[in-house]
C-alpha cells in the first residue's frame, strides 16, 4: 500500500458525509431564514473536514495505544496498529490537524461575527477548542470517555445539537428552540451510526476493556436501541415541520424511509462483524442523503 493510500485510510473518509450532514442542515435552515452565505458555508465545510479527519487519527492512535486496535480485532484494518504509520508519526498528523481545526475555525468565526471582540466570538471559540478537546480524548489520554460507553453522548453533542445549531447560528440566523428538533435528529443518527460501529466491534471492545454502550447494553438491546435512534430522528424532523408551520414540500425527506426500513431490517438480522460493517457507510449516506432531501423540499416549496 502506497503512503498516500496509507494516510487516506487513515481519515477514514467514508465517516465525512456524517459530519457534513450537521453543516448541511444547519445551512439549509439559514437558508429558510434568509441568512445563507457561500463563504460561511465553504470555510463551515472545511472546518468540519479537519476536525473530523483530526478525529479519526485520534481513534487511531488512541485504540492503538489502549489496546482497543490488536490483532483479533474484526473490522478495517487500522493504520497504526498495523504498523503502516508508526506512533510518532500519528502524533504529528493529529498535532498538523488540530492546528488546521483552529485556523480554520478562528477564520469561520472572524468571518461570522467581523470582531475578535464580541461574546458569540468567544462562546464559538470555545465550543471549537471542546470539539478538538472532545475529538481527542474519545479514545486518547488516560481516561478516554469512549472506554466509559459516552460516546454516544458526544455525538449527538457536536454532531447533532452543536453542529447543526452552531452552524445556523454562525449564518446569523435567529435562535428559536425549535432549532434543536432538526439538530437532534442529526444527532440521533450519528449517534446511530457510532453504535452500528460498536456492534461490530463488541467482542474486540470486550476484550480490551473498552466499555461502549453496546458492552454496557448488550447486542439485543443495543439493536433495540438503535432502531429507537433512527425512529426519534425521523419523528423529531417530522415534527419540526409541521410545528413550524413551513410548506409541507419540506417533508419529501420521509422519501428516505424505505432505505432506513431496509438498514433496520439488516441489523435486526446481523450477528456478526461482517454483518454490521457495511450498515456503517450505508446509514452514514442516508443521513446525508436526508439532508439532501430536506433542502430539494425546500427548493420545491419555493419554486411551486
Amino acid at each position: 500500500m502506497s503512503k498516500i493510500k496509507v494516510w487516506l485510510t487513515a481519515f477514514r473518509l467514508r465517516t465525512l458525509p456524517l459530519a457534513f450532514s450537521s453543516i448541511l442542515m444547519g445551512s439549509f435552515l439559514a437558508v429558510e431564514q434568509g441568512s445563507f452565505k457561500w463563504e460561511i458555508f465553504s470555510l463551515a465545510i472545511l472546518t468540519t473536514l479537519f476536525l473530523q479527519i483530526l478525529s479519526n487519527l485520534a481513534n487511531d492512535y488512541g485504540d492503538t495505544v489502549n489496546g482497543a486496535d490488536h490483532d483479533g480485532r474484526q473490522g478495517p484494518q487500522r493504520m497504526v496498529q498495523s504498523g503502516a504509520i508508526s506512533l510518532k508519526q500519528m502524533k504529528m498528523a493529529i498535532f498538523i490537524f488540530i492546528a488546521l481545526s483552529l485556523v480554520s475555525g478562528i477564520a469561520l468565526i472572524y468571518l461570522a461575527f467581523g470582531s475578535f471582540l464580541t461574546l458569540k466570538f468567544v462562546l464559538f471559540l470555545l465550543l471549537g477548542i471542546g470539539a478538538i478537546v472532545a475529538a481527542l480524548r474519545y479514545t486518547m489520554g488516560r481516561n478516554p470517555y469512549g472506554y466509559k460507553g459516552l460516546g454516544d453522548l458526544y455525538v449527538l453533542l457536536f454532531f447533532g445539537l452543536a453542529g447543526v445549531s452552531g452552524a445556523y447560528l454562525l449564518y446569523g440566523g435567529e435562535w428559536t428552540y425549535l432549532i434543536l428538533l432538526p439538530s437532534l435528529s442529526i444527532g440521533y443518527i450519528s449517534a446511530g451510526v457510532l453504535n452500528v460501529n460498536n456492534m461490530r466491534d463488541i467482542i474486540s471492545d470486550k476484550e480490551a476493556g473498552k466499555e461502549t454502550l453496546v458492552v454496557k447494553l448488550g447486542l439485543e438491546k443495543a439493536k433495540v436501541y438503535h432502531f429507537s435512534l433512527i425512529i426519534l430522528a425521523i419523528l423529531s424532523l417530522v415534527v419540526y415541520v409541521v410545528v413550524s408551520e413551513g410548506q409541507w414540500s419540506r417533508l419529501v425527506f420521509l422519501a428516505i424511509l424505505p432505505i432506513l426500513f431496509k438498514h433496520l431490517n439488516a441489523i435486526a438480522k446481523a450477528n456478526d462483524s461482517k454483518d454490521f460493517d457495511p450498515q456503517l457507510k450505508k446509514l452514514a449516506l442516508s443521513n446525508l442523503i436526508l439532508v439532501v432531501l430536506y433542502g430539494a423540499g425546500l427548493l420545491i416549496g419555493h419554486y411551486a
